[in-house]
């Protein structure tokens, strides 16, 4: 079973992915977030500050990362997101904005035609995304937004945007046929659902994986790409 695990910002995909990686036995795949490729890609700039030129560069990034994990895991495994999302996510950027918290003055030509041309980029980095997500995953799982966007610091999305970047998605598994339940409810229900669905065989008890999956999230660094940046500055430079 290939089974991906879809929706927007801040729906809980990484714990459900965690915990339904324990509970089945089937290996998880991920791809580096953006606040851990920032650092690496565009040292000292934070997402809100990204040009569309460097939102397509990390969006390639992930993707690479992304499709080279599954490749090693060819008998089944549980994604955390999919080639779909970052492909997602820039095009909804083009509606509400490169940086959503912002205001988008279209009057300022430049603007506008930068914004123009990393839409038809976007149209074409669809092929490839569609191409693979219909070609490696079986299943979709799909979490709704089901609670409010947690405030982070770090990504400048919105309201409007998760719910264009959830419709996209949906959508798009539509045009795609690719099969996909939402699953809603708390982590235990939305387990057992996703087995349920999908005929899984637990290999460890609700209870276990989900304990699993928080002592294995705790351990995420969710310092900003700044701070990792000076960090990582200060150990190259061995701490001098």
């Amino acid at each position: 079973m290939k089974l991906a695990i879809a929706g927007t910002y801040s729906v809980g995909k990484t714990l459900t992915t965690m915990a339904l990686a324990h509970l089945t036995g089937l290996p998880r795949s991920a791809a580096k977030t953006m606040r851990e490729l920032l650092p690496i890609s565009i040292p000292g700039k934070t997402l809100e500050e990204c040009t569309p030129a460097e939102l397509i560069m990390l969006i390639m990034r992930r993707n690479q990362e992304r499709a080279v994990n599954e490749s090693h895991l060819s008998h089944g495994f549980v994604s955390d997101g999919s080639s779909l999302h970052e492909w997602a996510y820039g095009t909804v950027r083009v509606l509400v904005g490169i940086n959503p918290n912002e205001s988008v003055d279209l009057e300022n030509v430049k603007l506008a035609e930068d914004i123009r041309f990393y839409a038809a980029v976007l149209e074409q980095m669809a092929v490839p995304a569609k191409q693979h997500a219909k070609a490696s995953y079986d299943a979709f799982v799909h979490l709704p937004i089901e609670f409010p966007l947690v405030p982070d610091g770090h990504r400048p999305v919105n309201e409007r945007f998760r719910y264009l970047a959830d419709r996209l998605m949906l959508d798009t598994l539509d045009e795609l046929g690719i099969p996909y339940h939402s699953v809603g409810g708390s982590v235990p229900e939305r387990l057992e659902k996703i087995i349920d669905i999908h005929g899984l065989t637990p290999r460890v008890s609700v209870e276990e994986a989900i304990a699993r999956a928080e002592r294995e999230y705790a351990l995420i660094d969710t310092s900003s790409e700044l701070d990792r940046a000076a960090v990582g500055m200060s150990v190259s430079s061995g701490g001098r």
